[in-house]
């Protein structure tokens, strides 16, 4: 029937493997909102929570850490807790994808928009 219109055809498949991978990574988004990775600092003493997406969704601090003398301390240890739970979130949402893509048949490494 479209034998007489060439690639057309393998346009509309093409079309619909976009669709496909388009619904795929709405997906993969949604779930890396959903995974919780926590990194810490100062052995266990600050601990912070992100998602996969690297949004920090919750912080503990061990009260015994609270002395006004050491308050600089303080941020520290919280501002390295948070930089450990974005950097394993982000390695996290970079496995996600490369097992996406490997999903999908596309080459590992190919950089996609999203």
């Amino acid at each position: 029937m479209l034998k007489g219109l060439g690639g057309l055809g393998d346009m509309a498949k093409m079309m619909k493997t976009a669709q496909e991978m388009q619904g795929k990574m709405t997906q993969m988004q949604d779930d890396l909102a959903n995974i919780s990775i926590t990194g810490e600092s100062g052995a266990g003493l600050v601990t912070a929570t992100t998602n996969a997406k690297g949004i920090l969704t919750s912080l503990d601090i061990d009260a015994s850490i609270f002395n006004p003398d050491e308050k600089e301390v303080v941020e520290d240890l919280i501002l390295a807790a948070v930089k450990d739970a974005q950097a394993k979130a982000a390695n996290r949402s970079a496995s996600e994808m490369q097992r996406l893509q490997e999903s999908l048949g596309l080459p590992a490494g190919m950089k996609l928009p999203f």
